[in-house]
């Protein structure tokens, strides 16, 4: 490899260079030229350009740079460059031929580039020039200060000779004091438009008072200040203990979160110190995990502590990666003036968001609320509606807001102005109960709360209306109501999953048919048994809803009910009875109307009985009824059908005669076994429907009916026979009497051996 020729004339006279008279006074001239141009200009940039193209076409060479020493980065920077590549090239002033001159203050000669052990090709590489050889002086000004270095690259005949490298030190020496004072110059403006920005700088962004965006804009200008890849400013989180920021400047992330005691961030925020790593991977405290996850390479690391102004870490700036080198004291110094100022600034924004989030919390909660919410303030204007108070009202935001409560709550509204002022009087809630509410012409079912509003203080802030729709549920109620009893309606509307699951319960059963309806409907066809039934039913479900009961299904021109479910009472046996006695009143009436139309009259029996029952939902996920099933349901059904064989309209169980409260006129008519059962029951006829026209001597019937009975039962046939008859003469219409008079005849005939009292039914 061969040896690069080294020159130490540098500062010395220009006419100690060899040459002839006439060459000496031309590169004199050359010097004053130099001068003259160099000093037209203001600007170092253009400087630097009429000196390296003058050095370039004196000695014959391609193109050349001039570089400047940064004594903050420790750097050799070139400001312009010939040729096709315009751009900043910044080395460590202790690398390449570039350095190696800088820093021995010798200057060189190098004949083939790539030969040279101080040769770096890495510019080569970067813009695709090709370097040969290379002329490298140090620019030193009249004091010998070397403030750069002066390179020229390839000679374009022939090789540069030490008479180049001559001419080019004098030509850099002469500009060598109009370039530093310009530079100081330049310096001095930079800095002073640094600061002059970091003033307009902090002015902005303390102004700020959106946290998330202030955050923006202090990683942003962190980042763009100190000319660094990527910064992040962390705020601490009193109650996690943690450091966070809710985006990273180059981070696609939307927060971060770190313990506040690790890593550098946690190690500045904890000592309170800055630190500023050169060399991030050789720094132990660095956790090299996120740079993993993200592929980012952290090279250097300036972190300063953001203090309060009571002297308190609120949290970290951290920057990463400063351009062309490590981060330099005047970046430790610009960020923590930074830190330090915008501190204020975080802290009202932090402030700031707290209640922004209390006040996004509270109107998304009120916006989440299915019922409606108005505020009123002390002035009697609405400030505030939520949507479900505007979808129940009917109305557009609009027309709430804003506006008086005296001109929003007029004409059919004006007694919840009334209610409001009441309240603000005596500063006590008040609710009001299915009340009615009218808007567009259109009546609204509402529960109404209103309340007065108070501050911690207790000082009194207006009013709060809270509005419950019913509506809706009013028209299912009404619709289902139609289609199933009342309560079971209210029931399912409650979300009375549990009555619905299936219970097992005391109630009394009441079943209900029309005498001969087969041949009725017949009669009447189609249409007409349909009208019929209508009626018919529509009398019947009063009586039955009059007293509680609940209306279970209609079986055909049968009804089947029940007292006790879904709610039960301590009468429900005589809401029973008296709805029975109803439904023959009502049906007797009813009868009255018909016969006056020349239409047919009806009858009709009922059965009663008071047993557990099991009641639910019975059927499939698809189509299900509520119903009820057990013996007790069944007893009910099969006393409805035997008033046929009894002449009665109105049949109970023991079980539930032995349950009435009230006194009834009622008669015990038999101890029967009914069909698919063994064990006999007591059962007993309801005549309390009856007048003196419809059963003449009822008491006195009655009294030789239980007699007649008494000898039934102990088979004195002879006997009973003669008390039914005398029942006869008193009443002739007692059908009941006549039945016992044949029974006891067949009885006394076939004189059974085992007779017991009891009389088993055959039929259903």
């Amino acid at each position: 490899m061969k040896s690069p020729t080294k020159n130490k004339t540098a500062g010395k006279n220009f006419s100690d260079m060899p040459g002839n008279k006439e060459e000496q006074l031309r590169h004199m001239d050359t010097l004053l030229k130099v001068s003259r141009q160099v000093a037209a200009f203001d600007a170092l940039d253009d400087m630097l350009n009429v000196l390296v193209e003058m050095c370039t076409e004196e000695v014959g060479a391609d193109r050349g740079t001039l570089f400047l020493n940064d004594e903050e980065t420790g750097e050799l920077y070139s400001r312009i460059a010939q040729g096709n590549i315009k751009q900043e090239i910044r080395n460590l002033n202790t690398t390449g031929i570039s350095g190696h001159v800088f820093t021995t203050g010798e200057s060189v000669i190098v004949h083939e580039a790539y030969q040279d052990q101080h040769f770096d090709n890495t510019t080569d590489k970067g813009t695709g020039y090709l370097t040969k050889s290379v002329l490298c002086t140090p620019v030193r000004t009249a004091q010998g200060e070397i403030i750069g270095i002066l390179q020229i690259l390839n000679k374009l005949k022939g090789r540069f000779t030490k008479k180049d490298l001559k001419i080019v030190e004098s030509m850099a020496t002469q500009a060598a004091l109009t370039l530093k004072s310009t530079q100081r110059l330049e310096q001095m403006g930079q800095s002073h438009a640094k600061e002059m920005e970091f003033l307009d700088l902090v002015a902005e962004v303390t102004t700020e008072i959106n946290l998330k965006v202030l955050l923006q804009k202090v990683m942003s200008e962190a980042t763009r200040m100190l000319n660094a890849e990527r910064s992040t400013l962390f705020l601490n989180d009193k109650k996690t203990n943690q450091l966070w920021s809710e985006v990273g400047e180059g981070l696609n992330t939307s927060e971060i979160r770190i313990s506040n005691n690790m890593g550098i961030a946690g190690a500045v925020f904890t000592s309170g110190k800055t630190i500023n790593i050169p060399h991030a991977y050789a720094d132990m405290r660095f956790n090299p995990t996120i740079d993993k996850k993200t592929g980012f390479f952290t090279r250097s690391i300036l972190c300063v502590p953001v203090i309060n102004k009571t002297g308190e870490a609120i949290g970290v700036t951290q920057v990463l990666n400063k351009q062309g080198g490590p981060f330099t004291a005047e970046d430790e110094s610009r960020l923590r003036a930074f830190t330090s100022q915008i501190s204020i600034g975080l802290e009202n924004a932090r402030l700031f968001n707290d209640v922004q989030n209390m006040k996004n919390y509270n109107e998304s909660m009120l916006e989440s609320m299915s019922n409606g919410v108005i505020t009123i303030n002390e002035e009697g204007k609405i400030v505030t509606c939520n949507a479900a108070g505007l979808n129940i009202m009917g109305v557009a935001s609009s027309q709430v807001i804003g506006h008086e409560i005296e001109e929003f709550f007029c004409a059919a509204n004006t007694w919840i102005l009334e209610k409001i002022k009441r309240v603000e009087e005596t500063q006590e809630s008040e609710i009001f109960m299915d009340a009615e509410m009218v808007f567009a012409e259109e009546t609204r079912s509402v529960n109404l709360t209103i309340l007065p509003l108070i501050s911690i203080e207790k000082t009194a802030l207006g009013t709060m209306i809270m509005m419950e729709d019913i509506s809706t549920e009013k028209r299912i109620k009404s619709t289902m109501s139609r289609y199933m009893d009342p309560g079971i309606a209210e029931q399912l509307l409650k979300g009375g999953e549990d009555i619905l699951g299936g219970i097992t319960t005391t109630a009394t059963i009441l079943f209900s048919d029309i005498r001969g309806f087969t041949t009725l409907s017949e009669k009447l066809g189609p249409q007409g048994t349909v009208g019929l039934l209508n009626e018919y039913f529509t009398l019947m479900v009063e009586c039955i809803s009059r007293e509680g009961g609940m209306l279970d299904k209609f079986i055909g021109d049968a009804i089947m009910a029940a007292f006790g479910i879904p709610v039960a009472h301590d009468d429900d046996e005589d809401r029973a009875l008296r709805a029975a006695i109803g439904m023959i009143n009502a049906m007797l009436s009813w009868n009255k109307e018909r016969l006056a139309k020349g239409q047919m009259a009806i009858d009709m029996g009922l059965g009663l009985n008071t047993d557990n029952i099991v009641a639910g939902n019975i059927g499939s996920q698809k189509r299900m009824d509520y119903t009820m099933i057990g013996d007790g349901v069944n007893l009910a059904a099969r006393l409805e059908s035997a008033c046929k064989q009894y002449s009665a309209r109105i049949i109970i169980s023991a079980n539930t005669f032995n349950k009435l409260r009230g006194t009834y006129r009622i008669r015990y008519i038999d101890d029967v076994v009914v069909k698919g059962k063994t064990e006999p029951v007591g059962i007993h006829e309801v005549l309390d429907y009856h007048t003196d026209d419809t059963f003449p001597n009822l008491l006195e019937v009655v009294n030789y009916f239980n007699e007649g009975r008494k000898n039934y039962r102990s088979g004195n046939w002879d006997q009973a026979i003669k008390n039914f008859r005398q029942a006869l003469k008193l009443n002739t219409q007692d059908h009941l009497s006549k039945t016992y008079i044949e029974r006891c005849e067949v009885l006394k005939k076939d004189a059974p051996p085992d007779w017991d009292g009891v009389w088993k039914m055959t039929s259903k």
